[in-house]
Order: structure tokens, then C-alpha cells, then sequence
């Protein structure tokens, strides 16, 4: 059985609280956050579990295995360099860190404690993406051609990051697990409506070889809630509707075709196929169980996490690049990995 504590209880760590709470194996014994009404509501939901407003104890405890941190991202790389120092396994809220420059050090302090270091990239391990991945290596798609995504609703404003670190993380994170190769360089435009307040809204393009592109809208301020993605190829297209009560992934038999030599353009002709739509059956498994599932999994075994510290550094350096592009009014930036 693995003693996990989690640190942090305001908006996410609930949620990982329960579902580690139903993962086999496992126990959450302990709970940390640094407000009294935020441990009082903690005490009152999960009875069993030791409270404290310090994690000192929680590190220095030899009997809990790991610790789940769901903390504001500027906090990131202090807990987890003091809990792998503790000797503890890690499970960390989205995204790794504030910069590359920290997620390379705990990536590198994971290593050289032999510690598993996870990050929640949720999204990643919901049936939607995992069935949509197993389309795309299966060569369904043909060749890739783009990603374009709409992800905005109204709110969450967060004080310590932008729209971009915030939403367009679940895109990178996606990206980075279904497309081939990585993206070369990104460019961004990014404003901010409220005074004072961090850009809340964005448009991210990432470049891959081969004429692979991402296109990502993020917004904190639409009127209504979406999460659409589109993902075309030379033999089928996908459409990914989170919000889809059922039929969240449509693959359609659609594509263009060329006729004529490409030596002489005035020769060519495109037409256009339009055939059938399935809906693949998928389950509706509560993703961030399922996380929680692997990481407990890693941990017993060694083996290494589907979204590790590695690929919690490659969305950092995205975000991070995507972030500079914005200052610079959208020029892009080289991605160097």
C-alpha cells in the first residue's frame, strides 16, 4: 500500500484527493494547505486523513511514499526539489514549472534520485485522446497535415499565469503526445482586457517539418464554453468535441486529392472526397483516476510515466516560447530541444 499526502486543497486538490482516495493500492493519508478554512473543509470530506499547514512533517514522514502537489505553479519547483530530496515520488498539477530553466533542474534531480516525477497532464489519459493516438499510429489519418483548436469559456482568471500556461497547456500536452516529431518554432499574439490582470487571451501557431502545423485558440473570456479540436490528414479528419456528452471523437472519411504533374501547376486539379463519419466507441473512465492509476503503477514498478518530468519540460519550453513570441508582438521563436 502507497501513503500518498497531497499538498495543496483549493481548486484542483480536491479533485485529486478523491480520486486517489479510489485508486487501488493506495491511501491518501495526509493533506496540507496553508489556509485554515481550506483544512477545515479538507478534515470535514475525508475524516481519515491527518491535516497539517506546513509540509515539513509530510517530507520528513519515512512512511508516506509520494506526495501529489496541486500548488500555484510559482511553487512548483521548491516542493518538488525539497520531496525528491525527501526521497518522496512525485504527481504534480500542470504545468512542471515556471520555466524551462526549472523543469530542466527537476528533471535532472528526478534522475539522479531515481524517483518517479509525473506530471498531471490529464488530458492525455482520457479515452477521447488515447483512442484518437491509436487512429493516428495506425497510419488512419495518412499524412498530417494540422491540430486547430478552440479551447475558451468565461474564467478562471489565475493571478500568477496567463491564459497560454494556463489553457494552451492541455493543447501542448496533447500535441506532444499525438503528433510526430516536435514543433520547430512557435508564434503567438496575446492581449490582456483587464487592467493589470495576465493576457487573457491568445492565438499559438506551432511549426513542424513537413508542413505540420498547430493552430491554438485559448480564451478566458467567451461567453460560452468550448473545447473543439479539429486534426486533418490526406486520408481522414477527426473532430474532437470535449463537451460532446457521447460521441466526443467523429472521424471523417474526407480529403482532398491531387490530380496532375506538380511540374506544371496550371495542370492541377484538387478534388474533394467526402465519405462517411464514424464515431468510434469510447469509454467515459474518469481521466484524472486513470492518472492517478499510472502514476501508483509507475511507482510500484519503475517504470517510466506517459507524461514524465521529459514531457513536462517539452510543454514548458512550448509555453515558454509561446509566451516570448507574445512580448515580441508575434515573431517566432526557435524551439531548440
Amino acid at each position: 500500500m502507497i501513503s500518498i499526502a497531497v499538498i495543496g486543497f483549493g481548486y484542483w486538490g480536491p479533485n485529486l484527493v478523491r480520486n486517489f482516495m479510489e485508486v487501488s493500492r493506495a491511501r491518501v493519508g495526509a493533506i496540507c494547505d496553508s489556509r485554515p478554512e481550506r483544512l477545515a473543509a479538507a478534515r470535514q470530506r475525508y475524516p481519515s486523513a491527518a491535516t497539517f499547514s506546513d509540509c515539513a512533517p509530510i517530507l520528513a514522514d519515512s512512511s508516506v511514499t509520494a506526495v501529489v502537489i496541486a500548488t500555484p505553479v510559482a511553487s512548483h519547483f521548491r516542493l518538488v526539489m525539497e520531496a525528491l530530496g525527501a526521497g518522496k515520488h512525485v504527481f504534480i498539477e500542470k504545468p512542471l514549472a515556471a520555466s524551462a530553466a526549472e523543469a530542466e533542474r527537476m528533471v535532472a534531480e528526478a534522475a539522479r534520485c531515481r524517483r518517479v516525477l509525473m506530471v498531471d497532464h490529464t488530458f492525455v489519459y482520457t479515452s477521447a485522446v488515447r483512442k484518437i493516438k491509436e487512429i493516428i499510429d495506425s497510419g488512419g489519418l495518412g499524412r498530417l497535415y494540422y491540430y486547430d483548436s478552440v479551447r475558451v469559456n468565461l474564467g478562471l482568471f489565475q493571478s500568477d499565469a496567463n491564459v497560454i500556461w494556463d489553457l494552451a497547456a492541455h493543447d501542448c500536452s496533447i500535441i506532444d503526445h499525438l503528433l510526430p516529431g516536435l514543433p520547430r518554432r512557435i508564434a503567438a499574439s496575446a492581449v490582456s482586457h483587464i487592467a493589470g490582470q495576465p493576457e487573457s487571451m491568445a492565438y499559438v501557431t506551432l511549426f513542424f517539418d513537413d508542413d505540420l502545423i498547430a493552430h491554438l485558440h485559448v480564451n478566458w473570456l467567451s461567453p460560452v464554453k468550448v473545447r473543439q479540436t479539429l486534426i486533418g490528414g490526406s486520408r481522414r479528419m477527426i473532430v474532437y468535441d470535449d463537451i460532446e456528452p457521447s460521441e466526443k471523437v467523429k472521424v471523417y472519411d474526407s480529403g482532398v486529392e491531387v490530380n496532375g504533374s506538380p511540374e506544371s501547376v496550371y495542370q492541377t486539379r484538387i478534388s474533394y472526397r467526402t465519405g462517411d463519419m464514424y464515431a468510434p466507441k469510447i469509454s467515459h473512465d474518469e481521466a484524472l483516476k486513470a492518472a492517478a492509476q499510472h502514476f501508483v503503477d509507475c511507482v510500484e514498478s519503475g517504470a517510466r510515466p506517459l507524461t514524465d518530468a521529459e514531457a513536462g519540460l517539452r510543454v514548458v519550453k512550448m509555453l515558454e516560447a509561446a509566451t516570448e513570441s507574445a512580448k515580441r508582438g508575434g515573431a517566432s521563436v526557435e524551439l531548440n530541444w
